[in-house]
């Protein structure tokens, strides 16, 4: 167990689980107002999910988007929102909306923190979409340029974490955003505690929140707070019990979330003192290449090859948005696992973005991947019909020679060609038709689920009783019913709504609202 920079104390004003986005947002701002602050991290590392991602934040009419000359603002996100969500809460995707760009100049106000426009397509053709995307990434920071002993708590990138690895001597992405926050914490009086798994939480005799329990090798420790608590540990995506029970689609095993982590038992303990939860909104779903593990990994950015379900037939455009591909991947049995056939033209390697990829050679003698010098042979290898891949395969490789997929309309949309580099009629369509060829195994991976605690436009954790919110009790991050419901709208919307809820949360502590 592991503190910084000091021990433990028995009580703070506001007490933080979790170390991903949201959370240490909400602990970098309780600690830049003046509040007692600690975050209570579960694993020996901090940063979760968050830490394994690209950093981008989908945080919309930010000063940050100006500066790079965006057509973007706060109304045109509202329009995209109100054409993208189905159902929304108006409240709380308002107060996003609002929020977004105010938590983007009080972050960029301090010393540690910078943001920059990133190019990255947006995930839906929808009114108030910017060309090439409105997300936004904190700047990348040597490590060296930031607190030791911040640093060395910091989780690596997902592909070495697996691994076994340390971290880069260059933080970019999710490891840019979470030491920048961290370090604000920690210089502005905070404290990080890792290896301190909240197992509960506690309400007083007039149903307010004080304090949570800590499981510590000696027994149950209490930590007090005395302005309110903020769960912010992730989703219920590493508990098979809980998905089965939920109906939520993919299984832990295949979930990008740090092992052993993220299994929804502060939710269940939240649930349990009172809270209202609703886990509708299932999960931030993506293909996932099956690993010799019995692991998935995240993948996008398909630059060629197509995908086939256990038939050895096409079911979607294999270049749309993970998630909205991941969705699709579920709605049927057949397609969990399938199978990615791609030919010789990168020597053998995916033709897509797969974190960790693996080596080829291991998926090769585990039989995740499989190759023959010929389609026939390649669907005897994968046990599906030879005659129905071999048709398949034709078809795909008529479209590309034409330039349109009649099928699926692969390469159509922006996003489509974003990752593609094709060089016949539609560069997103590049023929298979180089042996050797390959076929990888995948499943359905997530980043995470995104049901949980129901929350209101502060980021208040309701009383499943009352529908009044539970004073003292705040929540964000994969741990809530997320705002924008069973849609993902654009890179890093996930991060982005952790962020401002978390914000909010402060802000509602600090009688800011």
């Amino acid at each position: 167990m592991t503190t910084v920079p000091a021990p433990l104390q028995s009580s703070y004003d506001i007490v933080v689980v979790g170390s991903g986005g949201g959370a240490m947002t909400a602990a970098a701002l309780a600690a830049k107002a003046g509040l007692s602050t600690v975050v209570l991290e579960r694993t020996p590392l901090i940063g979760g999910t968050s830490a394994y991602s690209g950093g981008a934040c989908w945080l919309p009419g930010s000063d940050v988007q100006q500066r790079a000359g965006l057509p973007d603002s706060t109304d045109g996100a509202r329009a995209y929102l109100a054409a993208v969500l189905d159902q929304p809460d108006p409240a709380r995707v308002e107060a996003f909306l609002q929020q977004a760009p105010a938590l983007v100049a009080v972050l960029e106000a301090d010393e540690l923190m910078d943001f920059e426009w990133i190019p990255f397509s947006e995930y839906y053709d929808a009114p108030g979409r910017v060309p090439m995307g409105r997300s936004i990434q904190p700047v990348s920071i040597a490590r060296a340029g930031l607190d030791p002993a911040v640093t060395a708590l910091l989780r690596p990138p997902v592909e070495r974490d697996r691994a076994g690895a340390a971290g880069r001597s260059t933080l970019s992405g999710g490891q840019a955003l979470i030491g920048r926050l961290a370090a604000i914490v920690v210089r502005d009086g905070g404290t990080l505690a890792t290896e301190h798994h909240v197992v509960d939480v506690r309400r007083d005799g007039a149903g307010r929140v004080t304090a949570v329990v800590v499981d510590t090798p000696t027994g149950p420790v209490d930590v007090g707070a005395h302005r309110g608590v903020i769960v912010a540990a992730g989703g219920y995506e590493g508990s098979p019990e809980l998905r089965e029970l939920h109906g939520t689609p993919g299984s832990a095993a295949w979930t990008m979330a740090p092992r052993g982590t993220n299994t929804g038992d502060l939710i269940e303990a939240c649930a349990k003192a009172g809270a209202a939860t609703d886990y509708s909104g299932e999960g931030w779903f993506c293909p996932g290449l099956a690993q010799p593990d019995g692991s998935g990994t995240f993948t996008l950015g398909f630059r060629g090859g197509l995908m086939v379900d256990q038939t050895g037939r096409r079911y979607a455009n294999e270049c749309l948005p993970y998630d909205r591909f991941g969705r699709i991947m579920a709605a049927a049995p057949e397609r969990i696992p399938s199978w990615f056939v791609f030919d010789n033209r990168e020597g053998g390697r995916l033709p897509a973005i797969a974190m960790p990829e693996g080596d080829p050679a291991e998926h090769l003698a585990a039989g995740t991947w499989v190759t023959a010098e010929s389609i026939e042979d390649l669907a005897e290898a994968i046990g599906v019909e030879p005659a129905v891949l071999t048709e398949t395969v034709g078809r795909f490789n008529g479209f590309a020679a034409a330039g349109v997929d009649d099928d699926f309309g692969r390469g159509e949309d922006e996003y489509d060609t974003f990752f593609a580099g094709g060089t016949g009629p539609n560069k997103a369509l590049t023929p298979t038709d180089q042996p050797p060829y390959y076929a990888a195994r995948f499943v359905l991976s997530d980043l995470g689920t995104k049901g949980g605690l129901v929350t209101d436009s502060a980021g208040r954790v309701l009383d499943a009783a009352t529908e009044a919110a539970i004073p003292g009790l705040y929540a964000t991050s994969n741990s809530v019913t997320s705002v924008f419901g069973s849609r993902y709208p654009g890179p890093g919307a996930p991060l982005g709504a952790a962020m401002v809820f978390g914000s909010l949360a402060v802000r509602d502590l600090l009688g800011e609202t």
